[in-house]
This record gives structure tokens, C-alpha cells and sequence, in this order.
């Protein structure tokens, strides 16, 4: 079944090119694809009954993310790189090499002009890869023809074939200088790096004599030539021949949000790509100025030699700040680049406000149904209680605030109960209930438009006695009733039980709200539980008092701190030498003993 998150982004995925990476639970990419059109490919794994292998992928997909680039080609230059870079457990095809060949100028004494299956670190020049396999022999050939380099074994005393055919320099009968080479080289490189129009002039006008003079056959052949070179050759911005490694920063803001996207550049490929979103307050310029100090002050990363930017962000400052060579191309492949990051940071923007206004209905319209089924205007503000002891002692209450449906951690409070000091649902309830909005009162803060109690009847009339009869406070409230599992079953008003469809948004926003006070109100419980445990245990070492345990538990906080304090920072807390040594002691032997009773 395709999860809820799953099922927006589907929603929100655009209609381009791209790449996309599918992820489990854990967020780690296990399966790397490419798509046309990143929308219809992307739903095809939820919305289509699949068998097998990828049966088994859809199982485990817990997320996916998507880089948009312009053309397919691109998309399955980037699916490559990131296939290389992650080794997806599910690209088993791709996962040695790529499956598709590269155009390599050997580093040789006598280089040679060949076609590989994968990149190795052998100071060799690549180019690649070509998904167009015939393509790429067929252009291999073309440039033995009019760039030779060798095509011979090497030196043999005597021409080979392809010198006489003209394809080779003669390694394999004299010697060659490398500045024939390099120059050869050179034209290579300019071809396979798109200058192609003094090869591709001259093979169409061979093309139109030929055709001419109806040798139709030659004809053909040039044509396909040609085709095969502008399949080959087609420049993509994905790939940036020069090898100089670069970043590519683009961003851009909408209502108090930033959405940055970084592209990694190295070794002439797309080899990652970096997003965030997050707000800002100020300016969004300064904002991105700063972002990018920060982000290039971090340890550990690799530094570029280049960095594309906006001509909105100070390239000056950046310089200055960061000793990086920061600049803003102005057309070409490079501003492609940038644009085509904006682009991406534009997707990823509008799909995060998207989510967050497709949650913010959810949540405010559970919010109003809640409301609607207890018959009261719209509880903007919602305080919970619930209660926490373990045998009736170190008994502890806490609250927690929603908004809007929504956890309010900064108005979260807790409560040592005073009156009470035995498990007394109904008295523990009146005291925190009477202390809690006593003190509003006195305050003349606004009240919550709403009470829950993580509890039944007891608590309910407990709370409403307080309130009504004590303090005069109208304030609506209800109590969450558990079934047998201690699970949200329903909720109580006044004496009606209102029953709830666990299905609903009304449901699942009360089992948010008393899991997060229970939550809250067990782990208050135990940090004054240990801290009992602990003064108790303080209490029976000989010399210390209650000013010294005070001390003690106010700066280490617990039993293994203090035994690994040294008896300098125990003294520095004003306590004697010997009392300090009787600490050291008497700690280590409870710790010694809790060791071995495990």
C-alpha cells in the first residue's frame, strides 16, 4: 500500500526529463532510474501491478527524490553517474561499468583511439558514454579516418594496413614526435567536444557530389554518417568537457522560504547533488550569502576550483571571505547549468509549500471536525493532560499544547504533584487542572479553547468540578477514552460517549495528541524517578548532606558522571578531600555491583 507521503509527491511530480532516485526506509538509494517524462514513470511503480524483481523494489520504496534535467539524453547521462556513485542494490544491470561504451585516448608513448566499457584511473582521456552503441563505433571509425593516431601493435620495422590506408601515424615502422600526436589529439578532443561543423562541412558536400553524380549507396553512407555524429556528439550539460571541478549554486524564494540546489561537478559529470529548504527572516540575498560561507567553512569538503553563482549574490564578498573563485556565466553551457539548478530548486519549492498546505488543510480540517463533533466553535488551541507514577509514587503530571492541530513544544508544562502522594486519578487530576488555570487567571492570560484528558470519567468530573465549581471557567472539555489495547477508542462529554471511525482525520489527530502527552508525561516521570534514585543512593554515602547532594546532582546529574568526575572537579564544588574520595569510592563499588547483576 502507497504511503501518504508517497501518494503527494506522486501528486506533485513534474512532467520533464530527469533522473529519479528511489529510497527505503532508512533514506539510503537503492534503485536509480531515468524518464522522459519523470511524472507518468515515476507513478508507474505505484499504479501498475508489478512481479519479480521490481515487485520487490515497489515493497521497500519509503521515498524518492528526482533531479529534472533537460532531455532524456541528459537523463540517462546523470542515471549512469549516479548509478556509478551509489551502486543501488536494485541496478544490477548497470552495476559493474555502465553497459554502454566510452571513446578513449589511450596514455600512451603511441596513444591509440579505442572503445571501452568503463572509466579506470589510467590518466587516459574519456569521453562518454554513448547510448547509442553503433553510433559511437561508427564515429570511432570516422575519426580513425580523418585523426589517426595508431592503429598498429607498435614498432614492427616495416608500414602496416592501416598506414597505408592512411589511419595510422607509422608507430610500427618510425618514429612519431608527440607534437603530432598532440595536434592529432587536439582536433579529438574539439570534435568529440562538439566543434564538429569542419568534419560535418565537408562530409555533406562529399554527401551532395555524390548524390550528384548518383553514387546513391556513397550517398547513404556519408548521411549516416552524419546522423551517427550529431548522436554521438550532441553536447549535453550534463557532462562539461574542460575536467575542472565546479559547483553550480542557484536558488530561489517564495513566502519566507529559500530552496537551494547545488550541483557537484567533477570529473566532467554530474556526480551529486545537494538541496535545501529552509526560511529566512531578513533578506533573502544576505540570507544565500551567508549560507554559502557556512556551507564552504565546513571540515572535510572537497573544495572546487570553480563556483557558478547568480549574478544576484555577491561574487565579491564570496571571493573575499572564502578565498574561492566564484563567478556568474553569462550563456553557454555554464548558464544552461544554473538555470537548469534554479529550475530544480523551482520544483522542489513549490512541491514543499504544496505538502506543507496539503497537511495544514488536513490537520486544521480534523481540527474543525473534532470541533464539529463535540458541538463547539473551532478549538484553535488545545491543552492535553495525563498523569505518570510507578506504584503510586513519584507521581508526575504533564500538558501538552496543540495548535492549529499541531504540537506546541515551547508551551508544553510539567508538574510535580504537592497534595498528592498515592495513585489518585481524581485527586492528581484536581491539582494540576486548580494550578494550572488558577494561574492563568491571575495571569489574565487566554484560555485554551479546549481541554482533553488522557483518561475516563474519574478525570472528566474530576476537571469539570475545578473548573466550574472552583474557578467559574466555561471551558469545553472532553476526556479520550482507551479500549482494552490502550488505544484511543473514543472520546466522552459530559456523559456521552462518542464513538470514533478509526479511519477519519478526527481519529488519528486524537491518537497524535495522546501519544505525544503520554510520551511527554512517562519521560518527565523517569527524569524524576532517576534523580530520586539517585539522591537516594547520595544519601547513604557517609558525609554527604543535602547541600552536597545538591551540589553533586546540580552539575553531573547522575551516577556514572559523578564516578567519572576526578576528585579535583568534586572538590572544585567545595567539598572536602575525604568526603570527596568517600563519593569516588562508594560510587564505583554500586556501579561495580549493577555490572555484574547484568
Amino acid at each position: 500500500m502507497t504511503s501518504e507521503l508517497i501518494e503527494k509527491k506522486l501528486a506533485l511530480l513534474p512532467n520533464e526529463p530527469g533522473s529519479y532516485q528511489m529510497k527505503n526506509a532508512d533514506g539510503k538509494i537503492i534503485y536509480v532510474g531515468k524518464a522522459k517524462n519523470l511524472k507518468n514513470r515515476v507513478r508507474s511503480y505505484f499504479k501498475v501491478e508489478h512481479t519479480g524483481k521490481t515487485a520487490e523494489l515497489v515493497k521497500s520504496i519509503a521515498d524518492f527524490d528526482f533531479i529534472v534535467t533537460s532531455s532524456d539524453k541528459e537523463a540517462f547521462l546523470l542515471e549512469i553517474t549516479l548509478i556509478q556513485k551509489w551502486q543501488p542494490y536494485y541496478n544490477i544491470r548497470l552495476k559493474q561499468g555502465t553497459g554502454y561504451p566510452y571513446i578513449k585516448i589511450t596514455a600512451e608513448k603511441d596513444p591509440q583511439l579505442v572503445l571501452v566499457s568503463e572509466v579506470k584511473k589510467d590518466n587516459g582521456i574519456y569521453f562518454g558514454p554513448y547510448p547509442n552503441v553503433y553510433a559511437a563505433q561508427e564515429t570511432l571509425h570516422l575519426l580513425q579516418k580523418v585523426y589517426p593516431l595508431r592503429r598498429c601493435n607498435g614498432f614492427q620495422g616495416r608500414p602496416c594496413l592501416y598506414y597505408h590506408m592512411g589511419q595510422c601515424l607509422g608507430a610500427c615502422f618510425k618514429e612519431v614526435s608527440n607534437e603530432k600526436y598532440q595536434k592529432q589529439i587536439n582536433k579529438i578532443r574539439s570534435f568529440l567536444n562538439g566543434n564538429t561543423q569542419q568534419i560535418t562541412k565537408k562530409l555533406t558536400a562529399d554527401m551532395y557530389i555524390a548524390a550528384n553524380e548518383m553514387e546513391y549507396e556513397r550517398a547513404g553512407e556519408i548521411r549516416d554518417q552524419l546522423k551517427f555524429i550529431d548522436t554521438t556528439v550532441e553536447k549535453q550539460k550534463i557532462i562539461m568537457h574542460d575536467n575542472i571541478d565546479r559547483d553550480i549554486i542557484n536558488f530561489t524564494e517564495d513566502q519566507g522560504w529559500l530552496s537551494v540546489q547545488i550541483f557537484f561537478i567533477r570529473q566532467a559529470r554530474l556526480m551529486k547533488r545537494e538541496k535545501q529548504i529552509f526560511t529566512y527572516v531578513d533578506s533573502a540575498i544576505d540570507t544565500m550569502n551567508n549560507f554559502i560561507i557556512q556551507f564552504y567553512r565546513r571540515k572535510n569538503l572537497t573544495l572546487p576550483k570553480e563556483i557558478l553563482i547568480t549574478n544576484k549574490l555577491d561574487k565579491e564578498l564570496l571571493s573575499t571571505v572564502l578565498q574561492l573563485n566564484f563567478k556568474t556565466p553569462q550563456k553557454g553551457i555554464k548558464k544552461q547549468l544554473l538555470d537548469l539548478a534554479a529550475k530544480n530548486a523551482q520544483i522542489a519549492l513549490a512541491e514543499k509549500l504544496k505538502l506543507m498546505l496539503d497537511d495544514s488543510k488536513k490537520t486544521t480540517g480534523a481540527v474543525q471536525s473534532l470541533s464539529d463533533l463535540l458541538a463547539i466553535p473551532y478549538a484553535q488551541n488545545i491543552e492535553i493532560f495525563d498523569h505518570s507514577h510507578i506504584q503510586g509514587s513519584d507521581l508526575v503530571s504533564a500538558m501538552v499544547t496543540f495548535v492549529d492541530g499541531k504540537a506546541a513544544n515551547n508551551l508544553y508544562r510539567k508538574y510535580k504533584l504537592k497534595t498528592v502522594n498515592h495513585a489518585d486519578e481524581y485527586q492528581a487530576t484536581q491539582e494540576v487542572v486548580r494550578r494550572r488555570y488558577t494561574r492563568l487567571l491571575k495571569e489574565h492570560k487566554k484560555m485554551p479553547d479546549l481541554i482533553l484528558l488522557d483518561g475516563g470519567t474519574i478525570q472528566l468530573t474530576a476537571a469539570k468540578d475545578v473548573l466550574e465549581n472552583e474557578l467559574n471557567l466555561k471551558i469545553p472539555i472532553a476526556a479520550m477514552v482507551k479500549n482494552d489495547q490502550h488505544k484511543t477508542a473514543g472520546l466522552i462529554q459530559n456523559t456521552q460517549v462518542k464513538e470514533l471511525d478509526k479511519h477519519s482525520g478526527v481519529f488519528h489527530l486524537l491518537e497524535r495528541m495522546q501519544e505525544e502527552v503520554h510520551r511527554f508525561a512517562i519521560s518527565f516521570h523517569r527524569q524524576v524517578h532517576s534523580k530520586k534514585a539517585l539522591a537516594s543512593r547520595l544519601d547513604e554515602i557517609r558525609g554527604v548532606g543535602p547541600k552536597t547532594r545538591q551540589k553533586l546532582l546540580v552539575k553531573f546529574g547522575s551516577i556514572n558522571k559523578i564516578a567519572q568526575a576526578s576528585l579535583t572537579e568534586i572538590k572544585a564544588l567545595g567539598i572536602s578531600e575525604t568526603t570527596a574520595q568517600q563519593i569516588k569510592l562508594s560510587l564505583e563499588a554500586i556501579m561495580k555491583a549493577e555490572k555484574l547483576k547484568k
